[in-house]
């Protein structure tokens, strides 16, 4: 973690925290926090998310609240500084939980959130081989993508947040430009509720980092809070679930709990996780190791 890293995570903890002292929910203190982090350029989330294999920005990002269990959630969506907000949009305007692609960016673009004001990344167009091709990932993209595997790293940089609010609402939220050397058309765990966030007043909040394809396979946002509803602690209901990532199909991840009542938990099975915490007292604590 930089110290940039650190500066900016410290002042999302304390824009947040502002929020809730203000009497907010604990949604938009989640929204809040995020919207710091993914203007910041400093993260793998809006501004600084990093490029698919074709060299274009997509981005992915959801958030829940636990009272009524609503939920919102976009994925692939393109040029917007604030995915998070999209996400809440869908929540809030809609019927619906999830948005992809090229219908999610139009629809963030009618409630006028702010675009990325980044150059648009240059597009790198291959020639299908057979017609049918064209719809999806070319072979010469599949190609470069078979080479480079073995040079995949961990999605590391996601960012995420929970809070709970003085009426005991639990939130979480994440938002992510997902994996290093990604096929177009990937979607990590981030948008998926259940995987990547997950709130209920009966159990807590969870947001998680990581590679997604591990998190996916075992719901592990949706198996903790389950755990905490059944009376684990946030520590205990996060160190067995990641063991069970790990143990059972290798995964790689870091969550963030916390329970109605306050208790909390950083937990990681990543040899770091830039991640921090703040009740108001003294200053944020802000750490790369949690254990």
């Amino acid at each position: 973690m930089t110290a940039m890293q650190r500066t900016c995570l410290a002042a999302a903890l304390v824009a947040g925290h502002e929020v809730l002292r203000r009497g907010a929910s604990s949604v938009d203190a989640v929204e809040k926090t995020i919207r710091v982090l993914e203007s910041s350029g400093l993260f793998n989330a809006g501004i600084g998310s990093r490029l698919q294999l074709d060299r274009v920005r997509r981005m992915d990002a959801s958030i829940m609240e636990g009272r009524s269990l609503r939920a919102g959630a976009v994925a692939a969506i393109e040029q917007i500084r604030h995915p998070i907000s999209a996400a809440r949009l869908v929540m809030e305007e809609t019927e619906h939980v999830l948005l992809v692609g090229e219908p999610a960016t139009r629809f963030a673009r009618y409630f006028k959130l702010k675009s990325d004001r980044q150059p648009v990344p240059r597009r790198i167009s291959f020639k299908p081989v057979h017609a049918q091709q064209a719809s999806g990932p070319t072979k010469k993209t599949l190609d470069l993508y078979r080479a480079m595997r073995v040079r995949r790293t961990v999605g590391l940089e996601t960012v995420g947040a929970v809070a709970v609010d003085r009426s005991g609402t639990v939130a979480s939220g994440a938002s992510t430009g997902g994996i290093a050397l990604m096929l177009p058309g990937r979607v990590g765990d981030t948008p998926l509720i259940g995987c990547g966030v997950y709130a209920d007043n009966g159990g807590g909040a969870v947001s998680m980092t990581g590679v997604g394809e591990g998190i996916i396979r075992i719901a592990v946002a949706k198996e903790i809070v389950d755990r905490l509803a059944a009376g684990a602690s946030p520590a205990l209901a996060a160190r067995l679930v990641l063991k069970r990532l790990v143990t059972r199909i290798r995964g790689a991840a870091g969550a963030l709990v916390l329970a109605p009542d306050g208790r909390f938990a950083i937990r990681h099975t990543t040899p770091r996780m830039c991640a921090g915490y703040w009740t108001g007292n003294g200053s944020p604590i802000v750490r790369d190791r949690f254990w």
